[in-house]
């Protein structure tokens, strides 16, 4: 029987990550070009910031619960052996599917909130031919992440009562 404390908590923190990459995403930064008095130098201004703290908080909520998934699994290769069949099979899909989509979602939150944290300064200060753009992180990247993160939530949710009933049954034959 799967624990439904870990199922609970990983699916609360899953939820939190979920919703601060949606947050992220909103609230990402926008740059404009802005000249100053004197009409020499072309600066950027960009808007708030607090989309990369959103990104990293997601980013540490969704480890977090992969964390309590894998430790309560074991890892899915430590400890007692599973009962063979459809559970142990499923399981066995479930827990890769969940380790690439992790990967994924993890990817995509650290590089948007790098990204997003990169703010360029001056733009036009000397007379060069290509100046640095105001450019910000794509719209889209935490939405991505967010996804990943959803279907993280999803598939190892179902992971781990997989993975439960392989061991339960495993523990309890039924002859």
């Amino acid at each position: 029987m799967a624990s439904k404390l870990v199922v609970i908590i990983v699916f609360i923190l899953d939820l939190i990550a979920v919703g601060l990459a949606i947050a992220a995403e909103q609230r990402r930064s926008v740059g404009k070009v802005e000249t100053d008095r004197e009409k020499q130098f072309e600066y950027c201004v960009y808007g708030t910031d607090i989309a990369t703290s959103y990104g990293a908080g997601a980013f540490v909520l969704l480890f977090v619960s992969q964390v309590l998934i894998m430790a309560a699994s074991r890892c899915f290769c430590c400890g007692k052996s599973l009962n063979p069949g459809g559970s142990r099979a499923c399981a066995i899909m479930l827990f890769l599917l969940c380790w690439v989509f992790f990967l994924i979602a993890e990817v995509c939150l650290l590089a948007a909130s790098i990204r997003n944290a990169y703010h360029t300064q001056y733009r036009k200060m000397w007379n060069i031919d290509n100046p640095p753009s105001c450019e910000v992180i794509r719209k889209g990247v935490f939405a991505a992440g967010a996804a990943f993160t959803l279907f993280t939530a999803i598939v190892s949710q179902f992971y781990y009562v997989c993975y439960s009933r392989a061991k339960d049954a495993y523990q309890n034959p039924s002859y």
